[in-house]
């Protein structure tokens, strides 16, 4: 059954390459970014965890935890582990589970019998600090992500979860926001004390309130 938006994201127990995790527990209040891969030593997946471990900075900035699935085994993801520091100039920085028995991948609908019946999609879960599902993504094994939109889009989830606003299309960090609907031009003033723009009554822009 698919995860929708809203719902508490899936507990679960498992090994991986930092030892055995509960994924609640690991969490805490953190945000989680979980994110499932075909298969070991591939190229794609080896590309897009070089790339998550090189932006362990970033990710760490915005308080979000990482986790990667793949269904391969412990000793398979551990020599992976060599292939992607020596070939992507990064040293890991986060968990791969060792989802051998698919539990991980089903339970979060990461395989896709239309497309294969054996390996997980590259689906990506971003999780609340309750837990919840906030955004999730799903590319076919083809298709490397980009992990810029995936911290855009986080960006954009801690600040709507934070503020009465909403951000457009192409939304960058420091760019005017939306304000919701469901707030009147006069709670607007107060809430907004830096002002907004009516373009239409459903439509008022006010620069980005959590920036200076």
């Amino acid at each position: 059954m698919a995860i929708r938006l809203g719902e508490v994201a899936p507990d679960f127990t498992a090994m991986t390459t930092e030892g055995k995790i509960s994924f609640h527990e690991w969490l805490g209040n953190s945000w989680g970014l979980l994110f499932s891969h075909p298969a070991d030593f591939t190229p794609i997946c080896t590309t897009e965890l070089g790339r998550t471990a090189s932006l362990k900075e970033e990710f760490d900035k915005r308080g979000v935890k990482v986790m990667a699935v793949s269904v391969d085994p412990l000793d398979s993801h551990h020599e992976w582990i060599k292939d992607i520091e020596d070939t992507q100039n990064v040293k890991m920085n986060f968990p791969i589970v060792a989802d051998e028995d698919r539990k991980v991948a089903e339970l979060y609908d990461m395989i896709h019998p239309a497309m294969t019946d054996k390996v997980t999609v590259r689906t990506v879960f971003v999780i609340g600090p309750d837990k919840k599902v906030k955004l999730t993504l799903t590319y076919p094994p083809a298709t490397g992500r980009n992990f810029m939109e995936i911290l855009r889009a986080i960006d954009s989830l801690q600040l709507t979860a934070n503020f009465s606003v909403a951000t457009p299309a192409d939304w960058e960090q420091g760019e005017d926001v939306v304000i919701s609907p469901s707030i009147s031009d006069e709670d607007a003033v107060t809430k907004f004390p830096k002002g907004f723009t009516t373009v239409r009554p459903y439509l008022r822009v006010t620069p980005q309130p959590n920036v200076d």
